[in-house]
Formats: C-alpha cells, structure tokens, sequence
C-alpha cells in the first residue's frame, strides 16, 4: 500500500569555506554602504561565497551526502536514495541539468535525477514533489537538495541592492515514506506563482527570449535585477497567506506551531510574515545573520542548524515558507525531524563516487 506521507530521515549541509564580513563585502567590491546599514537593513553580517573553482554541484554533492551519513547514522544501516532532486536557480550549465551528474558524484549512477527551479521557494516545491512520488508509491528514497552560487553567477558584486544580500550553500534532506504521527513526516503543502509579476526579480538577459549579446541588452543583463520594495510587499503577503493555508489543510492554527523557519531573505520580511502569523520570537528559526540569502538552500541551510543546535526538538510542529522570484511561493507543515545534520566542506574537485 502506498505510505501515508514522507518523512524526513537525513539532513545535510554545505558550505563553501570563504565566510565574507560585510566590512569585507565593501571593501572588496567598493560598495556605498557601512557594516551597521547592512545589518540594521537587512539582518545580515556575513555569508559564504564561493570561490571561482566552486560550482553549485560541489555544494549540492557535499550535503547530498552529508544527508545520506546522517540517515545512517539514524537508521543504523547505508539508505540508497532511487531519485535526486535539486533545487537551484545556479546549475553548472545551462545544459545539461546538474542533478544526473550530483547522482553520479554521489555513487548513483542510473538513479533518475531532475532539477527543479521555483527560485528562493525551490525546496518546498521539490519537498511536495518528493512527498508526493512517495505516497503514490514512484519511490520511497527521494533525496532532495537545494542548493546555489548566486554570488558568482548571477550577482554583480557592485549593485548595492543585490550584492549585500545573497550567499552560496547547499542543503539536503533524504526521505523515506512513513506515518503522519512521526517526527520528521511531512503533513500539508501549499504552492503558488504569480508569473505576471516575473519582473520583479529577474535575470534580463540569457535565455531564449533575450539571449545574451542579442540587439537591446546591456552589459551587466545577466545580472540579478530586483524591485525591493515591490519583491518585499509580496513576499511578506504571499508568504502569510500561504502559511495560513497550509496550517488549515494540517488542521493546526497559529498557536499550534512550535518551529518556525522562513526563507531566509531578509530580517525584515521574516519578521513580518511572522508578527501577521502571531508567532512568538523564541519559535523563530534561521541563520540568515551568518549566511545570507541562499535562496533554495535557505531552507535547507536553517532547518539543519536548528536541529544542529537543538533549538527545536523532535516532534515539535513545524511550518516552512518559502517565495523567491517566478513569482513563485511555498509553504509546508511538518514534524520537527530527528535525524542530527552531517555538515561537510565542500570537495570541488572530488569526483569519485562514494555510494
């Protein structure tokens, strides 16, 4: 029979070992800015970047694999993922997908592997996808990864309004099918997108429609360009909106949430979207002063620190929400999982397989 839900059995993280100060951040790229006004604006201190041997395979295989260890070390025995799914906005090439060469790196060859891209909001997408190939009973062992180098492909390093924002990482959960009433099982999802708003947060130039270097494009067109103000008034409405969705399909309310973690984009939105769900500061959850936005690994990234700090507990009602550019949202409901994260430097140049 076709199991009840998913339930999250591993986690893993990936950094890459480059942690910039956003005093450095200045120095480095001659930004028009001060320490104190990045973090009273935005909430952030540092991030990690990646450096130019770095890809976001790196970082997505590094936590894959950090989650697999992890799920051993739970299960007591090695669990063999039969689909990779990874989440990102950055691959290593425009074609083809990085996922199938993650798999591989991994020890998998022959596992289907995909890329899913839903922007900043990728692993919540990728999460109800893995659940729903589980209780359709396609595969019992989705491994799910987002990850992402915003910092070396799509950010100029001299807009302000970008530049001081974004962070690379990876982050990784394995899944297994299960009952609703486990720590880690996953209970309601909701997704949204709002394609007419697309250019809120947008790439101008690089794909089919603009290539690069067609007539019209600029220098600099494939570059993140974001409509701040605009970006956050949607993020704040979308995200408490869908929460609240997701929270009624679970049949739980505001107060029933014990962990709460948001997409780590900026202190400001997480704040809001969390004062309109009456979420009391001590539930809220994340890592965006040390790491930045790292968009579909944000998630990831925030929910392994919790349990690798144990500022949430196995069991405890949880609620993940998500929105990046698309527009596109998330949010998931879920049991805080018991699986203790395995966090692994990055291995850039490490491609032999290790199943």
């Amino acid at each position: 029979m076709p199991a009840t839900t998913a339930v999250l059995c591993g986690l893993g993280a990936s950094l890459p070992q480059q942690a910039v100060s956003n005093s450095r951040l200045i120095a480095d790229n001659r930004l028009d800015s001060d320490d104190q006004w990045i973090l009273q604006r935005t909430g952030i201190a540092s991030r990690h970047m990646a450096d130019a041997r770095t890809s976001t395979g790196d970082l997505a295989t590094a936590a894959g694999r950090a989650a697999l260890d992890s799920a051993a070390e739970l299960a007591g025995t090695r669990i063999h993922p039969d689909i990779v799914l990874l989440a990102t906005t950055t691959p290593d090439h425009r074609c083809p997908a990085t996922a199938p060469e993650v798999a591989h790196r991994l020890g998998y060859t022959g596992t289907p592997a995909l890329d899913l891209s839903a922007a900043c909001a990728g692993f919540v997408y990728a999460l109800t996808v893995a659940r729903a190939l589980i209780t359709s009973g396609h595969c019992t062992h989705p491994l799910v990864i987002g990850a992402e180098t915003y910092t070396t492909t799509l950010i100029d390093p001299h807009d302000r309004d970008t530049a001081i924002l974004f962070g690379d990482g990876a982050g990784a959960a394995l899944l297994r099918p299960g009952t609703r009433a486990e720590p880690g099982a996953l209970q309601a999802a909701d997704l949204g997108s709002d394609g007419a708003r697309a250019a809120y947060a947008q790439v101008p130039a690089g794909g089919s429609r603009t290539p690069l270097g067609s007539p019209g494009t600029h220098p600099g067109d494939h570059h993140l360009r974001m409509n701040g103000r605009a970006v956050y008034t949607q993020a704040v409405h979308r995200m408490t909106s869908s929460a609240l969705t997701a929270l009624e399909k679970t049949g739980w309310t505001t107060h029933d949430v014990e962990a709460f973690i948001s997409h780590q984009a900026n202190q400001r939105i997480i704040d809001a979207v969390a004062d309109r769900l009456h979420i009391p500061t001590a539930k809220r959850h994340g890592n965006l002063r040390e790491l930045g936005n790292t968009a579909a690994a944000s998630i990831p990234l925030a929910l392994a620190d919790a349990a690798t700090r144990r500022a949430a507990h196995p069991g405890q009602r949880t609620l993940l929400t998500g929105f990046g550019a698309g527009l596109a949202w998330g949010s998931h409901t879920l049991l805080f999982p018991e699986a203790r994260p395995h966090s692994l430097p990055p291995h850039p140049h490490d491609d032999k397989a290790t199943p």
